[in-house]
């Protein structure tokens, strides 16, 4: 199974939304008694009375937990591994840790180049602010202060700390402050070598699915390459640190990574077993709350397949995966280059950011409006295109739109 909670769950939340259901269904209510009906092993049964241990086993399966103890169990473990990073004011918190902060990738809104070059200018500013901060020390790729701190205490290697809590190779591996190639694998080594845990991670906002060290250093996501981007030596640095005992079968990194065509971390991953390797200690810790491999393959599979990703489907296949006749979907140029989708945006907007210069050549050609506005954020193609980062795409744009 695997689990589908809400953003920030609390047993108190879930207990309430228990005792509703249980008075919803008491009352009669249509929608109430048909989630009974889906989520229940035994509905009939249950409907009859309908105690509150029925509501909350509903409850409890509705969010993909075979029952109400597993559920609190997950909760309990959850609880000293959640990180919510919206939630850390960065105001209040001292030029180290604002550094860490703005340096490392948070997976919300706020992820964006700006941040990374505060980062890198508050640093210029105070550049002693590694000195005595091992986690800032590791978010700057600062090998010679992460030796002095090791060579004093190997310990802090695994110390966690920081704005978020995190060990210092986590925000190694989330940094995007800019740091040459041979003083990040070098900063890496070091905390391996003192005992840093290649499999650390944390629970975003208690999702049940880790995201881990690899899950930094591969990047990208939901939000796209430009505002959640690869660590910049994304091979390299995977590399070591599968070699030194990071688990491949990374759900958070093969789910952000599904999104594009690139395939290159599957390859890696691949190369290190993830199609036949063992439970990683994410999947032993939290069991039945997270994506089994077979859910965790097929949806990889089917990304692929809609979205006409046909080499991967060959990969997956080609390395002992059960793609289960799936086929990839050639992509379709829109018969209407002005269609709106449920949102008002048009093709146009989706390829600005995405930053599909040749489909953005391709529909323009074809009359898409360069000025169209979606009704969600009031916003043309080109300003889509500036928000995700796009550069080549909003100047495109930009020559073409109306002035």
């Amino acid at each position: 199974m695997a689990s589908a909670l809400p953003d920030n769950p609390s047993l108190p939340r879930l207990r309430d939304d228990a005792r509703s259901l249980q008075r919803l269904v008491r009352a009669g209510d249509a929608d109430a008694v048909a989630s009974v009906r889906r989520h229940h092993p035994r509905p009939e049964r249950a409907l009859d009375g309908f105690a509150l241990h029925d509501a909350q086993l509903t409850v409890a399966r509705r969010y993909g937990f075979s029952g109400w103890p597993a559920l609190v169990r997950y909760l309990d473990t959850a609880a000293t591994l959640s990180v919510d990073p919206s939630r850390v004011d960065e105001d209040a918190l001292d030029v180290a840790d604002r550094f860490c902060a703005s340096a490392v990738l948070h997976y919300t809104d706020v992820d964006a180049p700006p941040r990374w070059a505060h980062a890198d200018e508050m640093l210029r500013c105070a550049p002693d602010l590694t000195g005595d901060h091992i986690w800032a020390a590791a978010a700057a790729a600062d090998a010679g202060a992460l030796r002095r701190a090791l060579d004093v205490d190997p310990a802090r290697a695994s110390a966690t700390g920081g704005p978020f809590g995190w060990t210092p190779l986590m925000y190694l591996c989330y940094s995007r402050a800019t740091a040459s190639r041979a003083d990040t694998l070098e900063a890496a080594a070091l905390l391996l070598d003192a005992g840093a845990d290649p499999n650390a991670g944390y629970l975003w906002r208690v999702m049940a699915t880790p995201f881990t060290v690899l899950t930094g250093v591969f990047g990208e996501g939901e939000q796209g390459p430009r505002l959640q981007p690869r660590h910049p030596f994304c091979t390299e640095l995977a590399t070591l640190l599968l070699d030194r005992g990071a688990h491949p079968a990374d759900h958070q990194t093969l789910y952000n990574r599904m999104f594009r065509p690139d395939d290159s971390h599957l390859e890696l991953l691949f190369a290190h077993g993830v199609a036949s390797v063992a439970p990683s200690p994410w999947e032993r810790r939290l069991g039945e709350a997270m994506e089994t491999r077979e859910q965790m393959w097929r949806r990889q599979i089917d990304w692929a397949a809609e979205h006409g990703f046909s080499g991967r489907l060959e990969l997956l296949a080609r390395h002992g995966i059960d793609v289960g006749g799936a086929t990839a979907v050639a992509p379709v140029f829109p018969a209407d280059p002005n269609a709106r989708d449920e949102n008002g945006a048009t093709p146009l907007h989706h390829a600005a950011w995405a930053g599909d210069l040749a489909m953005i050549g391709r529909l323009l050609a074809a009359g898409a409006d360069p000025a169209a506005v979606d009704d969600r954020f009031g916003s043309t193609p080109q300003q889509w295109a500036e928000h995700a980062y796009q550069s080549e795409a909003a100047a495109l744009l930009r020559e073409r739109s109306p002035r």
